[in-house]
Protein backbone atom coordinates (compact mmCIF):
# COMPACT_ATOMS: atom_id res chain seq x y z
CA UNK A 1 0.00 0.00 0.00
CA UNK A 2 1.40 3.42 -0.95
CA UNK A 3 0.72 6.91 0.36
CA UNK A 4 -1.43 9.18 -1.77
CA UNK A 5 0.45 12.42 -2.60
CA UNK A 6 -0.95 15.33 -0.61
CA UNK A 7 -2.77 13.05 1.83
CA UNK A 8 -1.34 12.34 5.30
CA UNK A 9 -0.38 8.71 5.98
CA UNK A 10 -2.54 8.71 9.13
CA UNK A 11 -5.68 10.54 10.14
CA UNK A 12 -6.89 11.47 13.60
CA UNK A 13 -10.44 11.42 14.84
CA UNK A 14 -11.50 14.55 16.77
CA UNK A 15 -11.21 12.57 20.03
CA UNK A 16 -7.63 11.46 19.22
CA UNK A 17 -6.58 14.96 18.15
CA UNK A 18 -7.99 16.44 21.37
CA UNK A 19 -6.24 13.85 23.57
CA UNK A 20 -2.90 14.26 21.79
CA UNK A 21 -3.17 18.06 22.09
CA UNK A 22 -3.90 17.69 25.85
CA UNK A 23 -0.88 15.43 26.32
CA UNK A 24 1.37 17.75 24.33
CA UNK A 25 0.26 20.77 26.35
CA UNK A 26 0.64 18.99 29.69
CA UNK A 27 4.14 17.75 28.82
CA UNK A 28 5.20 20.87 26.87
CA UNK A 29 6.02 18.51 24.01
CA UNK A 30 6.63 19.01 20.30
CA UNK A 31 4.57 15.97 19.37
CA UNK A 32 3.40 12.46 20.01
CA UNK A 33 5.68 9.86 18.35
CA UNK A 34 4.17 6.63 17.04
CA UNK A 35 6.26 3.62 16.11
CA UNK A 36 6.24 -0.15 15.94
CA UNK A 37 8.46 -2.77 17.54
CA UNK A 38 8.75 -6.53 17.55
CA UNK A 39 6.86 -8.13 20.38
CA UNK A 40 3.60 -9.59 21.58
CA UNK A 41 1.98 -12.82 20.55
CA UNK A 42 1.11 -11.63 17.01
CA UNK A 43 4.64 -10.34 16.33
CA UNK A 44 4.49 -6.51 16.47
CA UNK A 45 3.29 -3.80 18.84
CA UNK A 46 2.62 -0.09 18.46
CA UNK A 47 4.75 2.27 20.51
CA UNK A 48 3.67 5.74 21.61
CA UNK A 49 5.70 8.38 23.41
CA UNK A 50 5.82 12.09 24.04
CA UNK A 51 8.51 13.69 21.86
CA UNK A 52 10.39 16.86 22.67
CA UNK A 53 11.40 17.33 19.04
CA UNK A 54 10.77 15.79 15.63
CA UNK A 55 13.48 13.51 14.33
CA UNK A 56 15.02 14.28 10.93
CA UNK A 57 13.28 11.27 9.32
CA UNK A 58 9.93 11.51 11.14
CA UNK A 59 6.80 12.15 9.09
CA UNK A 60 4.86 14.94 10.80
CA UNK A 61 1.05 14.94 10.68
CA UNK A 62 -0.75 17.93 12.19
CA UNK A 63 -4.43 18.20 13.04
CA UNK A 64 -5.24 21.47 14.81
CA UNK A 65 -2.86 21.71 17.75
CA UNK A 66 -2.17 17.95 17.72
CA UNK A 67 1.05 16.77 16.11
CA UNK A 68 1.84 13.12 15.41
CA UNK A 69 5.39 12.12 14.53
CA UNK A 70 5.65 8.82 12.68
CA UNK A 71 8.97 7.13 13.36
CA UNK A 72 10.91 5.97 10.28
CA UNK A 73 10.56 2.23 11.00
CA UNK A 74 6.75 2.58 11.34
CA UNK A 75 6.04 4.65 8.24
CA UNK A 76 5.40 1.82 5.80
CA UNK A 77 3.10 0.08 8.31
CA UNK A 78 0.99 3.15 9.13
CA UNK A 79 -0.27 4.23 5.69
CA UNK A 80 -4.05 4.54 5.73
CA UNK A 81 -4.38 4.25 9.51
CA UNK A 82 -7.04 6.12 11.47
CA UNK A 83 -6.12 6.85 15.08
CA UNK A 84 -8.97 7.23 17.57
CA UNK A 85 -9.19 7.75 21.31
CA UNK A 86 -11.96 5.84 23.06
CA UNK A 87 -13.14 6.31 26.62
CA UNK A 88 -14.89 3.39 28.27
CA UNK A 89 -16.11 2.36 31.68
CA UNK A 90 -13.12 0.10 32.39
CA UNK A 91 -10.42 1.48 30.11
CA UNK A 92 -9.56 4.37 27.86
CA UNK A 93 -6.91 4.56 25.18
CA UNK A 94 -5.83 5.04 21.63
CA UNK A 95 -7.19 2.68 18.99
CA UNK A 96 -5.60 2.12 15.60
CA UNK A 97 -7.77 1.23 12.60
CA UNK A 98 -5.03 0.05 10.29
CA UNK A 99 -5.83 -1.56 6.92
CA UNK A 100 -2.35 -3.15 6.88
CA UNK A 101 -3.05 -5.36 9.92
CA UNK A 102 -4.01 -8.94 9.06
CA UNK A 103 -4.06 -10.43 12.57
CA UNK A 104 -4.39 -9.29 16.18
CA UNK A 105 -3.96 -11.22 19.39
CA UNK A 106 -6.70 -11.82 21.92
CA UNK A 107 -5.53 -9.03 24.23
CA UNK A 108 -5.62 -6.50 21.39
CA UNK A 109 -2.10 -5.24 22.13
CA UNK A 110 -0.22 -7.16 19.47
CA UNK A 111 -0.58 -7.08 15.67
CA UNK A 112 0.67 -8.75 12.52
CA UNK A 113 1.08 -6.82 9.28
CA UNK A 114 0.46 -7.92 5.71
CA UNK A 115 3.60 -9.33 4.09
CA UNK A 116 5.19 -7.05 1.49
CA UNK A 117 5.12 -8.32 -2.10
CA UNK A 118 8.52 -9.55 -3.29
CA UNK A 119 8.10 -8.19 -6.85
Amino acid sequence: MFAIPGKPPVTLTPAAAAQIARLMEREQAAGFRIGVKKGGCAGMEYTMEIAQEAGPMDIVVEDGSARVLIAPMAQMFMIGTEIDYETGLLESGFKFRNPNVVETCGCGESIKFREADAD
